[in-house]
């Protein structure tokens, strides 16, 4: 996705070697043009695959999960980062820690809107060594439902979170791969 790229190029900040700040693209603002055309690629990628529904994890991979969803015509579920009030007590939960935020937290998903006969397509916005994935992958799991594969919009390939999910024999799809930032500079992978 040159476009996406160039985007990057524009509005991404690095703010070390590890940790690349979008905003303007992906955690803070939304283009909504540009979302629609990442949900229409993914769509296009997994177009050969049974998928019921799409899965992310709360906040920022809502918006590329949602344009996915509405392009293959399949309801989105996210996973919770937080209980609420109204929330199901014996919903599904795992511990995991973030990357860029720096805490530990619950990823919580109602057991009703996942069954052992969905076959769900994972969609999400970065991954870096992949703690998130891993949480949301073993509560599909426990639901009994199928992983049709995985969509991520960035990985930082110089850390191991899609590289362990494909060894983990998922299929996972990125837009764009990013294999540095060192000295302040974007490299992206071919």
């Amino acid at each position: 996705m040159d476009i996406l790229k160039q985007r990057i190029l524009a509005e991404a900040s690095v703010l070390n070697s590890d940790v690349l700040k979008v905003d303007s693209l992906l955690n803070h603002g939304v283009d909504p043009e540009l979302t629609m055309e990442m949900g229409r690629e993914f769509a296009r990628r997994f177009a050969g695959e049974t998928v019921t529904k799409i899965i992310t994890v709360e906040s920022s991979g809502i918006p590329v999960a949602f344009a996915t969803a509405y392009e293959l015509g399949v309801p989105l579920v996210f996973a919770r980062r937080k209980r609420t009030l109204i929330g199901d007590a014996d919903a599904y939960c795992e511990r995991v820690p973030s990357f860029t935020k720096g805490i530990v937290t619950d990823l919580i998903v109602s057991r009703h809107l996942l069954k052992a006969e969905d076959s769900v397509l994972f969609i999400d916005d970065i991954i870096a060594n992949g703690d998130a994935a891993r949480g949301l992958l073993r509560i599909v799991d426990q639901s009994g439902a199928r992983i049709a594969g995985i969509g991520i919009v960035l990985e930082k390939s110089f850390q191991a979170g899609g590289r362990t999910l494909r060894e983990m024999g998922y299929r996972v799809e990125t837009l764009v791969k990013i294999k540095s930032l060192d000295g302040n500079e974007i490299i992206f992978e071919d």
